[in-house]
């Protein structure tokens, strides 16, 4: 990611709660009563995941953007993408996509056919479980975003 900490870590909180909210935004919380924990009963609601969920997305664009240009302006010649890294950049950039796209049919005047909503939705929510199993993976293995270029 960023050689920048705290970019670092706003991903990790945005990573949590963008991921908390999408399933939240699934009837899972209610169904399975882990709503009904005392301090947990917002996960069950539709409108409030919703907006955590626009939120968190704007801000992992947001992050995604900087870390891309610090990238390609500054660490593009010190540092090169690792295999995972380039796996990772394209499953976020695919969530990006896909997640656009179901923003947009939410607007007025825009139709989409029953099948590409169904495309859509079952596309995001494979691309954000192959990337929760890629960074655990990651994690447990401790691979890197990045390299050193003489390596």
């Amino acid at each position: 990611m960023s050689r920048n900490k705290n970019v670092y870590y706003i991903y990790l909180l945005t990573m949590f709660f963008i991921t908390l909210s999408g399933f939240g935004q699934m009837p899972i919380f209610k169904r399975y009563y882990i709503a009904d924990v005392p301090g947990l009963e917002w996960l069950a609601k539709f409108y409030i995941t919703h907006y955590i969920h626009y939120t968190c997305a704007t801000l992992i664009i947001g992050i995604t953007a900087y870390a891309a240009a610090d990238y390609l302006m500054l660490t593009g010649k010190k540092l090169k993408l690792t295999a995972t890294g380039y796996l990772r950049g394209a499953l976020i950039a695919g969530l990006i996509a896909t997640g656009i796209l179901l923003v947009i049919r939410n607007f007025d005047g825009y139709i989409f056919s029953h099948n590409l909503i169904i495309f859509l939705d079952l596309s995001h929510l494979t691309l954000v479980m192959l990337f929760l199993c890629t960074s655990l993976y990651c994690f447990i293995f401790k691979k890197k975003w990045t390299r050193d270029s003489d390596q």
